[in-house]
């Protein structure tokens, strides 16, 4: 079984950055295709980003070219790296963890971008 732990959300200005990380604990997280995902207000919950055991990435049309998805297989840590953030990045993100059927998630954690 996979825990997922985020951190990393808070406030921040339009234009400005900020780098979300993901803990998991539990067994083989190696073999796990990662993935952020987010929801805001009033919308449903929607893919930002994922990448395999081997490093292969994909990531949400809006979010393509300001937004970085990483992993450290020896620290069981996924990342997510947002730039030039936007006011409709403002959402609840979300760490995901998934192998065939199994399908594990975070608690959340709330990112809002506002001046």
């Amino acid at each position: 079984q996979v825990q997922l732990v985020e951190s990393g959300g808070g406030l921040v200005q339009p234009g400005g950055s900020l780098k979300l990380s993901c803990a998991a604990s539990g067994s083989i997280f190696s073999f796990y295709v990662m993935g952020w995902y987010r929801q805001a207000p009033g919308k449903q919950r929607e893919l930002v980003a994922t990448i395999t055991s081997g490093g292969s990435t994909n990531y949400a049309d809006s979010v393509q070219g300001r937004f970085t998805i990483s992993r450290d297989n020896a620290q069981n840590t996924v990342y997510l790296q947002m730039n030039s953030l936007k006011p409709e990045d403002t959402a609840v993100y979300y760490c995901n963890a998934n192998l065939g059927i199994q399908n594990y998630w975070g608690q959340g954690t709330q990112v809002t971008v506002s001046s």
